[in-house]
C-alpha cells in the first residue's frame, strides 16, 4: 500500500497564496524531520521519485480539532506556528498509509485556494 504525508493548511487567514504555501512546507519538513526514525518515513525518503502528499484545507477550529484528534489517537504530526505571531498555521502528518488518515480528514477539502477575507 503506498504511503502518504497528509498537509493541512488554514484557508481562512487571508494570507497570499505563496505565503500559505511556505506555512505547508514549513509543516512537512517539520514532520518529516520529526520522525525521520520511523520506518514509514524512511521507506517514503526512499522513494523520492514517487512521494505522494494530499494538501487539505481548514479553518482555524478544524486545524485545532484536528491535532487533538491525532494527539488522541496517536496519529504522529507536527502542528507548524508561525512565529513570532504564535499563529497556528498548518499541520503535516508523518507518511503513514491513506487507510489510517483517512478516517481523520474524510471531511476536509483539498486544498484548492485561500479564502478571501
Amino acid at each position: 500500500m503506498p504511503i502518504v504525508q497528509y498537509i493541512v493548511v488554514r484557508g481562512d487567514l487571508g494570507w497570499p497564496l505563496g505565503a500559505l504555501m511556505a506555512q505547508a512546507c514549513h509543516a512537512s519538513v517539520a514532520a518529516i524531520t520529526k520522525f525521520n526514525g520511523h520506518e514509514n518515513t524512511k521507506a517514503y525518503l526512499d522513494q523520492l521519485e514517487t512521494m505522494h502528499k494530499v494538501v487539505l484545507k481548514a479553518n482555524e477550529e478544524q486545524l485545532m480539532h484536528l491535532t487533538k484528534n491525532f494527539s488522541d489517537n496517536n496519529i504522529d504530526h507536527y502542528l507548524w506556528k508561525e512565529m513570532p505571531e504564535n499563529i497556528m498555521s498548518s499541520l503535516a502528518t508523518r507518511p503513514y498509509e491513506k487507510k489510517i488518515i483517512l478516517p481523520f480528514v474524510k471531511h476536509l477539502k483539498l486544498f484548492d485556494q485561500p479564502e478571501k477575507v
